[in-house]
């Protein structure tokens, strides 16, 4: 299970003034489902108003409704090895989203999978967040007790040309549980839990329900 009070820390943040977020890189669809060119960059660069747009796009994720519409998932064993699409998504976050290569790769993989009858955007932050320690009360206190290094992605259909709207799916990787990266688990937002994009769990990312 998701404890709500964990994504709420991580939301809190996701504002321009407060975002530690790094970096975003995404790619767009055509109806297709072919490549329709693709970005990634600083992302302390972009304008006040393009930050506001995009963190709300990425806190989308984590704000969802806990066990409802955002769920935790577990990698199989099996899945964490050489060439797994886990192994994939830890080398995206540990470059921080400046390999390009890797990032085609990974949208490569989306695109063979991803059912969707229009234009789409796969969108990708990369944030660090230095956890700050908390007594026994839970009262906050000044160190830091970890650093969380994680990725958000979302799945947004086009409101316009290159316009992405509201996320369809997404995820958190790796799962935040008790303030502590969790590298076994991913946790998957669905916008709709009653038509699910069950290819984000089961042919994407290949991960079971907690």
């Amino acid at each position: 299970m998701i404890n709500r009070e964990d994504m709420l820390e991580l939301t809190r943040r996701m504002t321009p003034k407060r975002t530690s977020i790094t970096r975003i890189a995404g790619c767009y669809v055509d109806k297709d489902g072919e490549f329709d060119g693709s970005f990634n960059t600083n992302f302390l660069k972009l304008s006040e108003a393009e930050k506001a747009k995009n963190l709300k796009l990425a806190k989308v994720v984590p704000f969802s409704d806990t066990n409802k519409n955002l769920k935790k998932y577990e990698f199989a064993p099996k899945h964490l090895k050489p060439g797994s699409i886990w192994q994939l998504l830890m080398a995206i976050k540990e470059c921080g989203l400046k390999n390009d290569a890797l990032m085609d790769t990974f949208y490569d993989i989306v695109m063979e999978h991803y059912q969707s009858n229009c234009e789409y955007a796969i969108l990708v932050f990369h944030d660090q967040y230095d956890i700050p320690a908390k007594a026994s009360d839970k009262e906050r206190l000044g160190e830091s007790a970890e650093m969380f290094e994680y990725l958000i992605c979302v799945i947004c259909p086009l409101a316009g040309r290159y316009e992405p709207g509201e996320p369809e799916c997404g995820f958190l990787f790796p799962a935040f549980t008790d303030r502590c990266g969790d590298l076994n688990h991913v946790d998957v937002f669905q916008r709709d839990p009653q038509k699910p994009h069950g290819e984000l769990t089961e042919k994407i990312l290949g991960v079971s329900l907690v």
